[in-house]
């Protein structure tokens, strides 16, 4: 049994599968799931698990070179964008149209649904290398 981190065995393998340049999108409970990419669902009920806990937590076991999120977090979930703005400092963050936004998600190689039910709680994350 693992002592720490991630223990969700669906979650914890896709990550080991991940390579440099990989995306994840970290998305809430309305974002639509492409099809293709790997999914892994922890939604559980509205807000629970939320955004930030899931995205602290992929944080601490990736290494992340960059971060793409929709432009209306800023005006619509401040909340969100004060979060992705503490994680990923100028320039490491991009944001695009929300649109734009799902369009990229279908290239990702992992999803993870949250419980998070505040709007534009999504990031596609960047696999980078840890040497």
């Amino acid at each position: 049994m693992k002592r720490g981190g991630i223990l969700n065995r669906h979650l914890a393998g896709a990550l080991a599968e991940l390579g440099h340049g990989d995306g994840v999108l970290v998305c809430d409970a309305g974002m639509p799931i492409p099809a293709g990419p790997r999914v892994v669902d922890l939604a559980f009920r509205a807000g629970v698990p939320s955004f930030a806990e899931i995205l602290d937590g992929l944080l601490t076991e990736l290494v992340v070179e960059g971060a793409t999120a929709a432009t209306e977090v800023r005006e619509v979930n401040p909340g969100a964008a004060k979060l992705l703005d503490g994680y990923f400092p100028d320039p490491a963050l991009t944001l695009v149209p929300h649109e734009r936004l799902k369009e990229l998600s279908a290239g990702a190689r992992l999803v993870v649904r949250t419980g998070e039910a505040r709007p534009y709680a999504n990031v596609l994350l960047r696999c980078g290398v840890f040497f």
